[in-house]
C-alpha cells in the first residue's frame, strides 16, 4: 500500500513529536510557521533536562517541537547553543504600577519575563475585576498580567485605616468582595500584614476572607506579620490561616531579616514540611538579593501608624508617644546592623532628592543631622512616601531558599526603564536584574542549583499556582510565550548604586506568538493581556 508523501510527512512528525513528549496537536497543513526556533536546548519548564529541538509558533501558540521540524517560517531564530524556556512568570511583582505610564515595562520584557502576578502584599484594586482586566487589554502592556486581590485594600475600604476588629457585617462585606473578585479572574488573595491596614486584621478575619479559595485550589499568598524576631510564629500564624481557610498558602519572598535571626531557616523548613505531612500545600518565592525594599515607614512600629498618614505624622512629635515610636524605631534599625543599612530609594518632595541612592547614616553626618531626625524630617517632607532599601540577610540562606523543592523566583519589583517615565528614583535592582541574577550567579556561578531547576521554579511551578493552564510550559497547543537566553552570558548588570542597568544574555523573548525583543532590540507593539485562573479540577480544597 502506498502513502502519499504529505501523509508521510505528517505520521513521521507525530512520531517525532511523542518521542519528544508533546502532546500530537501539529498545524501540518499551513505553508509555514509563523516562527521557528531551531536548533536550542530546550527546557519545557517542568525541570527535565535540556534536550536539542526545534520549537515552531502559529496563531499565538507552540505548533510543534521536535528534532529538525521539516516545514519553515516565515522567521526563523537560530537557536544553536542557547537554551529556549518558557517565557519567565513573575509570581510576586509590583510591575503594575507604572504599565499604564509605560506599558512597554521595559525591565521586564529585558529579563525574560512574559506574565506577573500582580495584587501583592495585600494591595490591589477591589471592586470591579473584570474592568480592571478589560483595562489591561485595551492598554496592550507587553507582558501578560494576572492579579491577587488585596486583603489589605479590602479592609481599608470596609474598616478604614484603624486599629480594630471588624465587625460581623463588616467581615460578611468583605468576603462577599473577596467571592466576586474571584469570580471575576482573581488568582488569589493577598495580605501585607507588616504594613497598615492590613496589619491590623487578626487571624480570624483573614481565615473568613481566604474560605473562598477552597474551591478553587488558589492561594494565600502572605507577607507575613514579621520576618526578623518573630518570623517563626509568623510562620506558624500563616499555615493557621491555610489550614484554616482550607486553601493554599504561599509565603511571600520568604526572608530571615537580621543576623540574630539567619539561624531560624531550619524550624521554617521544619514547618513547612511538617504542614505539608499534614495535606496542606505550602509553598514560597524569593528574590535573589540580601536586602529587602519596603518603606522607610516600616521601621516604624506598626501601632505608631494606626489611622493612617495625618496620626502617625502627628505622634512623630507627639511629646508622650514619641519617645516610644524613637525607641522601638532604633530597635529595628539595630536589628538590621544600623543607620548605613538603610538606603534612600524614593521621596515625594523634590527638595530632598539627594537624598535618593544615599546611605542614611552617611548621609545624615553630611548634613550634620541626626540619623533619626533625618528619616524623620523626611518623612514629614514627603507625608509618609519614602522608599528604602535595608541590608539584612545571609546569602546562603538565600541558595537555600531558592534551592528547595517549594522555592518559586519572584522579583517583588516595579517595572523601569533607563529613560522615560519609568525611570525614577534609585530603585532595589531586583526590577530590572532578578531572573538572569538567579541564571547568572546562583545557576551558572554558585551553582546552588541547576538551569532545569532555575527555569521550573521560574515557570511551571508558578503557573501552577496560580492555575495560569496554558503558561509556564513549552509544549503543543499552549501559548507561545517564551524566551532564549546564552546560559554562559547570562547576568544582571542593574547594581544598588546605579541599578538603570538592563542584563545581558536575553536573546529573544516572545508573548503569545509574537517578538517582543530580539537581540537588544524591542519589536512590535505590546501583545501581552489580561490571565485568568483555570477552573478547579474539583468542588472543594483541603
Amino acid at each position: 500500500m502506498s502513502i502519499s508523501r504529505r501523509r508521510f510527512v505528517a505520521s513521521s512528525s507525530k512520531a517525532l513529536l511523542a518521542l519528544a513528549g508533546a502532546p500530537a496537536l501539529l498545524f501540518q497543513q499551513r505553508d509555514a510557521y509563523d516562527l521557528v526556533i531551531r536548533s536550542g536546548t530546550v527546557f519545557d519548564g517542568s525541570g527535565a533536562a535540556g534536550i536539542e529541538r526545534d520549537v515552531a509558533i502559529s496563531g499565538g501558540r507552540i505548533a510543534a517541537i521536535g528534532p529538525r521540524l521539516v516545514q519553515k517560517g516565515t522567521e526563523e531564530i537560530d537557536a544553536r547553543g542557547l537554551a529556549v524556556a518558557p517565557g519567565f512568570i513573575d509570581i510576586h511583582s509590583h510591575g503594575d504600577g507604572s504599565m499604564t505610564d509605560d506599558p512597554r515595562v521595559e525591565s521586564l520584557i529585558r529579563q525574560g519575563i512574559t506574565t506577573i502576578v500582580a495584587g501583592q502584599d495585600g494591595s490591589s484594586r477591589v471592586e470591579g475585576f473584570d474592568a480592571l482586566f478589560a483595562s489591561i487589554d485595551r492598554l496592550k502592556p507587553s507582558v501578560n498580567v494576572a492579579s491577587m486581590i488585596g486583603a489589605g485594600s479590602i479592609r481599608g475600604l470596609v474598616v478604614g485605616n484603624t486599629d480594630r476588629p471588624s465587625t460581623d457585617d463588616e467581615r460578611r462585606r468583605m468576603v462577599a468582595l473577596v467571592g466576586a473578585a474571584l469570580a471575576q479572574g482573581a488568582c488569589g488573595v493577598s495580605s501585607g500584614l507588616e504594613y497598615t491596614p492590613g496589619g491590623f486584621a487578626p487571624p480570624n478575619e483573614l481565615i473568613e476572607l481566604c474560605r473562598p479559595l477552597a474551591a478553587r485550589q488558589l492561594p494565600y499568598a502572605t507577607h507575613m506579620r514579621n520576618e526578623d524576631d518573630r518570623l517563626v510564629d509568623s510562620i506558624d500564624e500563616s499555615i493557621a490561616i491555610a489550614r484554616g481557610a482550607r486553601c493554599p498558602l504561599q509565603i511571600s519572598h520568604l526572608k530571615t531579616q537580621g543576623p540574630r535571626n539567619w539561624s531560624k531557616l531550619d524550624a521554617v523548613f521544619t514547618r513547612v514540611e511538617a504542614a505539608r505531612r499534614e495535606g496542606l500545600d505550602v509553598a514560597f518565592d524569593r528574590y535573589p538579593y540580601l536586602a529587602y525594599s519596603t518603606g522607610l515607614t516600616n521601621l516604624f512600629p506598626i501601632w505608631s501608624r494606626d489611622g493612617g498618614t495625618d496620626a502617625f505624622l502627628t505622634r512623630l512629635d507627639d511629646p508622650s508617644v514619641s519617645p516610644n515610636v524613637r525607641a522601638a524605631t532604633l530597635a529595628k534599625v539595630d536589628l538590621i546592623g544600623g543607620w548605613d543599612n538603610v538606603m534612600i530609594t524614593s521621596v515625594r518632595d523634590a527638595a530632598d532628592r539627594a537624598a535618593e541612592g544615599q546611605r542614611l547614616g552617611t548621609y545624615a553626618k553630611s548634613q550634620s543631622a541626626d540619623s533619626y531626625e533625618l528619616a524623620v524630617a523626611l518623612l514629614k517632607r514627603s507625608r509618609g512616601s519614602v522608599g528604602m532599601v535595608g541590608f539584612a540577610m545571609s546569602e546562603e540562606n538565600l541558595e537555600r531558599i531558592l534551592a528547595h523543592p517549594r522555592g518559586m523566583v519572584c522579583s517583588d519589583g516595579g517595572a523601569f526603564a533607563v529613560e522615560g517615565p519609568s525611570r525614577r528614583g534609585n530603585p532595589h535592582p531586583r526590577g530590572l536584574g532578578t531572573f538572569p541574577r538567579v541564571l547568572g550567579r546562583y545557576v551558572r556561578e554558585r551553582k546552588a542549583l541547576t538551569l532545569a531547576a532555575a527555569i521550573h521554579k521560574m515557570t511551571a511551578l508558578p503557573a501552577s499556582r496560580v492555575r495560569l493552564q496554558d503558561r509556564g510550559r513549552l509544549a503543543v497547543g499552549l501559548a507561545a510565550d517564551v524566551v532564549v537566553f546564552d546560559p554562559a552570558r547570562v547576568e544582571d548588570r542593574a547594581t544598588y548604586e546605579q541599578p538603570f542597568q538592563y542584563p545581558a544574555g536575553i536573546n529573544l523573548v516572545v508573548v503569545n506568538g509574537l517578538i517582543a525583543l530580539r537581540d537588544g532590540a524591542r519589536q512590535g507593539t505590546g501583545n501581552g493581556k489580561s490571565l485568568r485562573p483555570a477552573p478547579a479540577i474539583a468542588a472543594g480544597g483541603r
